[in-house]
């Protein structure tokens, strides 16, 4: 046998033994989970708040929990998602080539902060301002925490585009604005959708940064400027008690934020399938 077999089936058995390495863990994870989470789980745990002796073991729920996550998270995607899809854009239709080179120099080093950062600047803007820890706060936090992963996402979609596509559109007498609105968008909707769906996926699962910003409340909230639970705090703060009953309902939360992420993967997979038949190759 030669060398250049010989060197084919190692990198071949070391790729199997990397797939076997991070199915193994996903499955444990999931496993874990799943073990812990399923003999708690019911419809009163999915559809009552927590009531009193909740966190001693005894009744109620986790759906502040759910939709104060829904709520933190869909409120922070679709603020990152505005104010994204501009930058995005310029980056590549208004932008000089080092202002744009810049610009995704910025949302890399913004991608790396820990999101614990992202909570305490959020923290500090709100004592300053006179807010109390609110879903508005949360929601403006989660939206920073998440713009640099709608930019760059956004911007690698936008960036494999086929540049014929706008030559042409500038030949029929299009504006770099029609262009973009109707040629670039529309030709790079699955990469955008999934760059957001992601972003989402991100946010909702985030603990450190809605730590300080958005609260904790066994309450739904009721208004913008109301504390909202999470799903990742309330696997937090129940897994810290000492009564087995109130960590297995922990174990529930993260069941329900992994459901949750995968659905939203799924969508992602889905969405970009169904639309990529209509992309001009």
């Amino acid at each position: 046998m030669n060398r250049r077999k010989l060197e084919e089936r190692f990198f071949k058995t070391l790729m199997l033994l990397s797939l076997l390495v991070v199915m193994g863990c996903l499955i444990m994870i999931v496993g874990t989970v799943m073990w812990r989470a399923l003999p708690a789980l019911n419809l009163a745990m999915l559809t009552e708040i927590p009531k009193g002796g909740y966190y001693l073991g005894k009744e109620g729920g986790i759906l502040n929990a759910i939709v104060g996550s829904l709520y933190l998270a869909g409120g922070g995607t679709l603020l990152a998602t505005l104010l994204g899809l501009p930058i995005a854009l310029y980056v590549h239709f208004c932008a000089a080539r080092r202002y744009a080179n810049l610009v995704r120099l910025a949302m890399d080093v913004l991608w790396g902060v820990p999101s614990i950062v992202y909570g305490a600047f959020g923290f500090t803007i709100m004592l300053w301002l006179g807010m109390r820890a609110s879903l508005l706060g949360g929601i403006i936090t989660l939206a920073l925490l998440e713009l640099p992963i709608v930019v760059r996402g956004m911007d690698e979609s936008i960036a494999l585009v086929p540049a014929a596509l706008r030559e042409a559109s500038y030949a029929l007498g299009a504006t770099r604005l029609e262009t973009a609105g109707r040629v670039v968008i529309r030709q790079a909707l699955p990469g955008l959708l999934t760059a957001v769906l992601l972003a989402f996926g991100r946010g909702i699962g985030d603990a450190a940064s809605v730590l300080f910003t958005a609260g904790y409340t066994d309450r739904l909230p009721d208004s913008l400027f109301s504390p909202a639970a999470s799903l990742p705090l309330a696997v937090f703060f129940q897994l810290g008690t000492p009564f087995p009953a109130v960590q297995d309902r922990a174990y529930v939360a993260a069941l329900v934020l992994t459901v949750i992420v995968l659905v939203v993967v799924l969508i992602a997979r889905q969405l970009g399938k169904r639309l990529a038949r209509f992309i001009v190759r």
